[in-house]
C-alpha cells in the first residue's frame, strides 16, 4: 500500500467542509427534525460542528471558528429546539467555543442544558440516560448513540466548570451503557437495549453505532481523563471492540453496515470513525501500531468515496432502533452532514501522523 499523499487529503478536507452547506434532501424526510440540512439544530448537525472545531484547532483559520459563531447565532435566533439526548449534540461544540472565547453569550444555554442532562433528562432503570429524541420517546432503552450525542458534552462540562458531579454521570453511563451494550461474544456493541423487552432488539451489530463508540472513547479519555479502575473498565472495553473491527474490515477497505453480515451493504460514515478511533487509539498510546494499516486502507477507501465537488458517496441515512436486520440493509444511502465530516475528522487525525 503506497504512502497516501498529504495534499490530495488536505484538498478533500477543505472541499468536504465547504460542500457540508450545499447537501440537500433527496427525498422527503420522516425525521420530525430534519437531519440534513445544516441549519437546523439536531444530531446530525451537531457531529458536523465538532468536526468543524477540531478542523480550525487543527488549521488555525479563524475563518472555521467564525463560521460555527455564526452557525450558532443563527440558531439562537431562530429559538433552540426542544432538550433531548440528540439535540444535545450542538452542545459540546458550544463548550469548546466557551472555553476558547470565554464570551458570556453561551453562558446561559450551557448551564440550563447541561443542568437538564444531570437532573431531568429521562432516565431508565438502573439510572441509564433513555435514548429520547425528538418524536420518540423510546421507553427504557440505552442506545449506543447516546454516549456520543449527550455524554460527551456532560463530560466536557463538567471539566470546564470544575463540576465533579457531571464527570462522575458521564462515567457511570459509560459504565451502564458497556454492561448492557457491549457483546460478550464478540466484543462489539449492540445498537440499543431495551428493559421492558430485556434484549438487543434485532441483535443488530450496526456499524456506525459501534462507531460512535470507537470515536467517542478516544474523545471521551482526551475530555475526561478517567482514572483507576473506570479507565481500565472502559479502555478494555474499546480495545476489544477494536480487535473484532480489524477481522471484519472488507478487502476495500470500508465496512459493512450490520458488521457481521457481508450481504449487508459497505458504508462509509461508520468506517470512517472506525480509521479515527484507530489512529487516535494509536496516537494516545491505547492501541498497537498493528492498527495503522487497517485504518490507512480505510483511508484510501474514503478517498475514493469522494465526488469531485466534494460529496461523499456510500453513506446511510439517519438510523433508528431496527425491529428487524432488514431494517438497517433498507436504510438509504444519501450524502448527509456527518457522512462529509466524520471522513474529514479521519483524514484529520491521519494527518497528524503523516
Amino acid at each position: 500500500m503506497g504512502k497516501i499523499d498529504r495534499q490530495e487529503v488536505l484538498q478533500k478536507i477543505k472541499t468536504m467542509t465547504s460542500a457540508i452547506a450545499d447537501i440537500k434532501p433527496t427525498f422527503e424526510e420522516s425525521c420530525p427534525i430534519g437531519i440534513i440540512n445544516f441549519e437546523i439544530w439536531e444530531w446530525t448537525q451537531g457531529v458536523g460542528l465538532y468536526t468543524l472545531w477540531q478542523y480550525y484547532k487543527l488549521s488555525g483559520e479563524v475563518s472555521i471558528r467564525e463560521r460555527i459563531e455564526k452557525w450558532f447565532d443563527d440558531r439562537f435566533a431562530e429559538g433552540l429546539p426542544e432538550k433531548n439526548v440528540n439535540t444535545m449534540c450542538p452542545m459540546l461544540t458550544m463548550a469548546c467555543l466557551y472555553e476558547e472565547t470565554g464570551s458570556e453569550k453561551y453562558l446561559p444555554y450551557l448551564q440550563e442544558w447541561a443542568e437538564f442532562a444531570l437532573n431531568t433528562m429521562t432516565r431508565t432503570r438502573e439510572s441509564g440516560i433513555q435514548h429520547k429524541c425528538t418524536g420518540c420517546e423510546n421507553k427504557e432503552q440505552l442506545w449506543d448513540d447516546t454516549l456520543y450525542m449527550t455524554v460527551m458534552f456532560m463530560a466536557k462540562y463538567g471539566v470546564i466548570f470544575s463540576q465533579p458531579a457531571f464527570i462522575e454521570e458521564s462515567e457511570y453511563q459509560f459504565l451502564l451503557h458497556i454492561k448492557y451494550l457491549a457483546d460478550r461474544k464478540t466484543g462489539l456493541w449492540y445498537h440499543g437495549w431495551s428493559f421492558d423487552r430485556a434484549d438487543h432488539f434485532a441483535n443488530a451489530l450496526w456499524a456506525r453505532g459501534n462507531s460512535w463508540i470507537t470515536a467517542g472513547i478516544p474523545d471521551y479519555l482526551e475530555i475526561a481523563n478517567p482514572q483507576g479502575a473506570v479507565r481500565r473498565f472502559i479502555v478494555e472495553a474499546y480495545k476489544r471492540q477494536c480487535e473484532a473491527l480489524l477481522a471484519l474490515q472488507d478487502e476495500s477497505g470500508l465496512w459493512n453496515t450490520l458488521l457481521d453480515d457481508k450481504n449487508s451493504y459497505l458504508e462509509s460514515s461508520a468506517s470512517a470513525n472506525f480509521a479515527y478511533g484507530f489512529l487516535k487509539g494509536i496516537r494516545l498510546g491505547v492501541l498497537g501500531e498493528e492498527y495503522r494499516e487497517s485504518a490507512e486502507l480505510a483511508i484510501q477507501a474514503l478517498l475514493a468515496c469522494i465526488s469531485a465537488d466534494g460529496v461523499v458517496d456510500k453513506c446511510s441515512y439517519g438510523t433508528g432502533m431496527g425491529m428487524t436486520l432488514q431494517d438497517y440493509k433498507d436504510i438509504p444511502i444519501c450524502p448527509m452532514p456527518y457522512g462529509q465530516t466524520l471522513t474529514t475528522l479521519a483524514f484529520m487525525e491521519y494527518l497528524k501522523g503523516y
